[in-house]
């Protein structure tokens, strides 16, 4: 209180400085006299004008004080980052194929072996000579998160024997088998504290995953042969031919817009079409039609056979989408899947658009 009070004294005794020297000063200030009614007045306000300065100095400091902490609280948190699935499912994958390749070639006494991935190695029992059998190849065909930090991974391993079977009716050389590997996300106990993997349990010998007995049902018509007058067939041929041959501006056969890179090297000779099939298309009987009007898109499934340079036909199918403009057939995009039946799936070029 007393502290208050002398504040409020002192500010007082300012003010009343502040307007005893403008009273000494006002009849000099501006070369002009005031009337004492003006000057009684003038006095008051500026008592009261030298009380607001006073009285707006606290206030402004606690604006500015909270205009502080909310700056503070509104600076923004940082965000936890996140993770790509491909990014979370190479570990695991790439740890479940290095566990099969050491499993299927661990024989007597191989548990030290098995124990980087399996710590309750040591407590197997395993026979055979080591390294009887070998894994040549090693790839992760399914992966699936069950749990945070636990992944079920198939691995697929081509597996051929070291030496001569004693029986004809073993398992044949060179079969493709499929493991199933449950890995869970481990932390390392060192000072670093890096994570890392390790598995449940033994692999589990499983059958092939997901295999499909029946060709897909794709969006196209029947397929009907190339003929020459089929313009649709001649600019898939010259196009591919540039493509893969190497010879000739492929940039010719392309849309406005589009813009391609030619295989490189160039892997064949020669390329000829030999049938194609054009989506909505209900008969491969009719005619081959000319070009229609700029702007028309057709897809096209295109099977063609192209010839190495040891003379070699290899069969290989094309998706493209072609598009009409100025009298003839461009190439708009070489599309990333074919279309399906139920659902048609978005062209995409294969090169940047110039």
């Amino acid at each position: 209180m007393k502290l208050w009070k002398s504040r409020e004294q002192r500010a007082e005794a300012s003010v009343e400085n502040v307007v005893e020297e403008w009273e000494e000063r006002g009849p000099q200030a501006g070369g002009w006299d005031l009337s004492p009614g003006a000057r009684a007045n003038a006095t008051v306000v500026a008592r009261w004008f030298a009380w607001a300065v006073i009285c707006a100095g606290p206030i402004l400091g606690l604006l500015a004080w909270m205009s502080a902490a909310a700056a503070v609280d509104a600076v923004p948190q940082p965000q936890p980052r996140v993770q790509h699935a491909e990014a979370d499912e190479a570990g695991p994958s790439g740890f479940a194929e290095l566990f099969v390749a050491a499993f299927v070639a661990a024989g007597e006494d191989d548990q030290d072996q098995l124990a980087p991935y399996y710590p309750s190695a040591g407590q197997l029992r395993l026979d055979g000579k080591p390294g009887r059998q070998r894994a040549t190849q090693t790839t992760a065909v399914r992966v699936r998160q069950t749990a945070p930090g636990a992944w079920s991974v198939t691995v697929a391993a081509r597996i051929e024997p070291t030496g001569q079977p004693k029986d004809a009716a073993e398992a044949p050389s060179d079969a493709l088998r499929y493991f199933q590997v449950p890995v869970l996300a481990s932390t390392g106990s060192g000072t670093s504290g890096a994570e890392g993997y390790v598995a449940a349990t033994l692999p589990a010998e499983v059958a092939a995953p997901g295999s499909q007995s029946h060709q897909p049902q794709l969006g196209y018509g029947p397929e009907r042969a190339a003929v020459p007058d089929d313009t649709r067939a001649e600019t898939a041929g010259e196009f591919l031919g540039a493509y893969l041959t190497g010879s000739g501006e492929l940039d010719r056969y392309l849309a406005p817009g589009l813009h391609m890179e030619p295989v490189s090297p160039a892997p064949y000779r020669k390329v000829e079409v030999e049938s194609l099939a054009v989506a909505g298309e209900e008969s491969a009987d009719g005619p081959a039609t000319g070009v229609p009007a700029d702007g028309t898109r057709q897809r096209l499934l295109v099977q063609i056979r192209a010839t190495g340079a040891d003379r070699v036909q290899v069969p290989l199918s094309y998706a493209l989408t072609l598009t009409a403009r100025a009298g003839r057939w461009e190439i708009a995009a070489l599309d990333a899947t074919p279309a399906t039946a139920h659902r048609t799936p978005p062209t995409a070029p294969t090169g940047p658009a110039t």
